[in-house]
Order: C-alpha cells, then sequence, then structure tokens
C-alpha cells in the first residue's frame, strides 16, 4: 500500500471514530425509555410454603397454600401485571394439586373431611386456587406497594361493609397490612407526590412492637415485627414461623447499601437494630449453608451469615462516620473520606436512585441527629 492509500485511510478511520463519538454522545443525551415488556419474573423456591419473586430487581415474598395466597410487598406498578399472572400461575400450580395421604391425626395440614383430614385428597377433583388474602407492606416505598391498587382488588377477605362509615369502604379486596405510619404516609400528599387511592392503602395496621396475623395462613402463623426508625419510621420484618423464612424489605439487600430516608424517621441505628432483630429470630443451619432463610428486599436469597456480615459491615460504617463527626469533620469532608471505599465494589453507585454520596450523607445527618 502507498503512502497516499495508507493517509487516506487514516483519515477515513478518523472521521469514522469522530462520527462513532458523536453517534454515542446524541445517544446518551436521549436515554431510550426502558421496555419492560421484555422483563421477566423469576419464581425461586424458599422453604415451606414460601416462594421469593423476582420482579425487575426487586423480591416479591409470596406464601401459597389451601388458604390462598399471602404476599409481602407487590412491587413496582409497571411490573404489576405480570407479577399478578405469576402469582395466579403459582397459585394454580400449587393448589390444584392433591398429595397423597402421609399423615394421619388432628395435626395434619389440609381440608377436614368425614373420618380423616386427607378424606378429600381421595373423594374430591382438585379445587380451584384460591384467592389472594393478605398483603403485607413492610414500607411506604414505591417499589413495596407500586402494585397494591390492581392485586389487592383482585383479592378477597371476608370483611363486613360498611366499618360503620368510620373508614372508607374498601370492599371485600385483600387485606393490607402494614404498620400505621405507612397508612400515614400513604393516606398524605406529600410535596409532589399525592396520597394513594383508598384501595391502595393499607386495611389493618399496627402500632406495637410485632403484630401477630390473626390465624394461621396456609398452616403457618405469621408475625411481623416494627423495626423502628430503620429505612423510615415505618418499616417492617415479616417472619415466617414454620416454613423458616424471613422477609427483611427495605432493611437488608445484597446488592447496594439500604435506602435510608432521614427525613421520613430513618437512621444508621435503626437498620443496625432491624438487622439485629432478623439475627435474633433466625437459627443457623450447624455448620452448612440454611437453616432460616432470609429474602432481601434486593439481591439474591440468604442466610443467617450472609445478613451478619451486612450487619458487620454496617456496623464499621457506622463508627467510622461517628468517629469522623467526633474529630469535627463536616459532610463533605466525611464524603471526600470515603468511609465506605473497601464496600463500594459490592454495594456501592455512582449513579441511579441511590447513590453512595447519598447513602454517606444519610449516615451522616442520622447520628448528627
Amino acid at each position: 500500500m502507498n503512502r497516499s492509500r495508507v493517509e487516506t485511510a487514516g483519515v477515513t478511520v478518523a472521521t469514522l471514530v469522530v462520527m462513532m463519538g458523536a453517534a454515542m454522545t446524541a445517544g446518551a443525551a436521549q436515554p431510550a425509555t426502558p421496555d419492560y415488556s421484555k422483563v421477566e419474573i423469576r419464581i425461586v423456591p424458599v422453604q415451606g410454603n414460601v416462594y421469593m419473586l423476582i420482579v425487575d430487581g426487586n423480591n416479591v415474598t409470596a406464601s401459597v397454600g389451601h388458604d390462598g395466597v399471602l404476599m409481602v410487598n407487590t412491587g413496582p406498578a409497571h411490573m404489576t401485571e405480570k407479577l399478578q399472572a405469576a402469582v395466579n400461575q403459582l397459585a394454580t400450580m400449587t393448589q390444584g394439586q392433591r398429595a397423597a395421604n402421609t399423615c394421619a391425626g388432628a395435626n395434619c395440614p389440609g381440608a377436614w373431611g368425614w373420618a380423616s383430614p386427607y378424606v378429600n385428597t381421595v373423594i374430591a377433583s382438585p379445587a380451584p386456587p384460591r384467592p389472594l388474602r393478605y398483603i403485607v407492606n413492610t414500607s411506604a416505598a414505591t417499589d413495596n406497594v407500586g402494585g397494591n391498587e390492581k392485586l389487592a382488588t383482585s383479592g378477597f377477605f371476608p370483611r363486613v361493609q360498611g366499618f360503620g362509615a368510620a373508614v372508607a369502604n374498601v370492599g371485600r379486596g385483600a387485606s393490607i397490612v402494614a404498620h400505621e405510619n405507612v397508612l400515614n404516609r400513604m393516606s398524605s400528599p406529600s410535596g409532589k407526590q399525592p396520597a394513594a387511592p383508598v384501595v391502595a392503602q393499607p386495611t389493618d395496621t399496627y402500632f406495637d412492637e410485632l403484630h401477630k396475623l390473626p390465624e394461621y395462613v396456609n398452616g403457618e402463623a405469621v408475625i411481623i415485627y416494627h423495626a423502628p426508625a430503620a429505612t423510615t419510621d415505618g418499616d417492617s420484618i415479616v417472619f415466617f414461623r414454620h416454613s423458616e423464612v424471613i422477609s427483611a424489605g427495605s432493611l437488608y439487600s445484597t446488592v447496594s447499601y439500604p435506602v435510608i430516608e432521614v427525613d421520613k424517621g430513618g437512621s444508621i441505628q435503626g437498620v443496625l437494630d432491624g438487622l439485629n432483630r432478623i439475627l435474633d429470630l433466625a437459627v443457623a443451619e450447624y455448620r452448612a449453608q440454611g437453616g432460616t432463610w432470609v429474602i432481601p428486599g434486593r439481591g439474591r436469597l440468604s442466610d443467617t451469615a450472609d445478613v451478619a456480615s451486612y450487619r458487620n459491615m454496617m456496623h464499621i460504617i457506622r463508627d467510622r462516620v461517628q468517629d469522623m463527626i467526633k474529630k469535627g469533620m463536616t459532610l463533605e469532608q466525611v464524603k471526600a473520606a470515603r468511609p465506605t471505599m473497601d464496600f463500594d465494589r459490592r454495594y456501592g453507585s455512582t449513579t441511579g436512585a441511590w447513590t453512595t454520596d447519598m447513602f454517606v450523607e444519610a449516615v451522616y445527618r442520622s447520628l448528627r441527629k
């Protein structure tokens, strides 16, 4: 190849690079709208009656059995139809099957028949799946309550109509259970955020340390524990006592730092207390992975060792920031010191709705308070 042809080729390549760079810059200036039609929901069997549904990066917990369906959180609003279809499919697959009689006596699970709790498995055809009965919201975060309205109205809870005109009538949709602070936030407009529709708001609230559902659901007790001043002032942890599964909600994630909303009552110490409560409730499998399984708000299924590691990390960051505050360092100086540096490769982010800088600022502000 002669020199003139080489120079021509060089100019052509350089021009092409410039054109590609301009095209990439133009594309970056106008981000494409996400195509949620291609996002699929994954169903992970956990233990007992409990399943984990991965909904566009958020985890929804579902207990499915002969009483119907109980869901912990309802995912983001743009995934509601797909989530509803996945739950209906799961309920049909699990509730429509009749197991062989492997048990005798009054403590056997299942519907009562003439002489044996399992006589219906012999004389009856598979019953249609029971509807969604309970929704538990672990906080008022949009990723936790986005599907409340549509899912609740599609469910059924046998409540008395009217309520004596004390509250708006929500009919006989699924019962939505949450801490009372969740109802306070969802029922009152905040800034540019309007109040949620009445049918999307909690129908049953609690205000104490814990709340037990008034009946066994799918053969087990379900206990809801309040985590005060954690990511907000209304966080909850849901414990499925027989299946040995804990749904941690927004308190715990395997892929990000917790979203602590100080203006809504959140604090780093409250998150630590909530993680310690999970570890108090959970029981580890001896020298093995397993025991009580913990479903995080985001990320993979975990056991007690995973939660303990996350708790220890949060302790380290809290102590570092607290020490910097005692030395009189400002927020900008604390951010520049990077107290989360050795954890950022796993949990940190420089873009998106919740960045590492925002997390450090929330820790700083909550400790200053």
